[in-house]
């Protein structure tokens, strides 16, 4: 496999489970049961392009701010496989359960909260964005390939909110549960790789064959 279409499968991989839609379907369809169809599309759609511009601006200047800090990106790749890697733990042992919980606050756009942010747009996505587009790593055609698979995956996730309702009769909420469980394990997996990548510690890093 060529080194475009692994970095297309890792892109695609890690930014499909921390933004997690299958999770997100059951949220989306828990909070907009009272509302009309017309309703429910509309806040589909405004809660995709709020997430989309909080995760571009994460991948444009999110290393920029942090630049500005004086953290690394090495520091930032470790910490965020951390965070990533318990993102990941959260969701194969069924802890993300509580998101389906989560309810808008009075008097607030539930597109914004709970859809956009925290769910769809959260802290584990942004995280992810940043490592992958690591301005001193990958050149701008690279960066500008991992935009396009962000956006690839948020309209995959928008298509999912619009059929929600039909997707949960099929595959059922424990359904759902078992492909979040799968998720998590993947996510883990690519924790483990950026942290030991970061730290140089990793077999292919060092030459040693796969």
């Amino acid at each position: 496999m060529s080194p475009l279409l692994i970095k297309i499968s890792k892109d695609f991989a890690t930014l499909w489970t921390t933004i997690d839609p299958i999770a997100n379907v059951a949220l989306f369809a828990g909070l907009t049961v009272s509302l009309t169809r017309g309703e429910r599309h509309r806040t589909a759609l405004k809660a995709v392009i709020y997430a989309t511009i909080i995760l571009v601006a994460a991948g444009t200047i999110g290393q920029v701010v942090l630049d500005a800090i004086g953290i690394r990106m090495h520091s930032l790749k470790v910490a965020g496989g951390v965070i990533l890697f318990l993102f990941g733990v959260q969701m194969l042992f069924g802890k993300m359960d509580t998101k389906t919980k989560m309810s808008p606050e009075e008097g607030r756009d539930l597109a914004v909260f709970p859809m956009a942010v925290p769910s769809i747009a959260g802290p584990g996505a942004m995280m992810a964005v940043i490592v992958l587009t690591d301005n001193d790593v990958y050149t701008v055609p690279q960066r500008l390939q991992t935009g396009a698979v962000l956006i690839v995956v948020l309209f995959v996730t928008y298509l999912l909110l619009l059929f929600s309702d039909g997707i949960l009769r099929v595959i059922g909420r424990q359904g759902a549960s078992v492909l979040v469980r799968v998720m998590g394990l993947i996510l883990c997996s690519l924790a483990v790789e950026i942290v030991l990548t970061a730290l140089g510690v990793a077999p292919w890093a060092a030459g040693a064959p796969h």
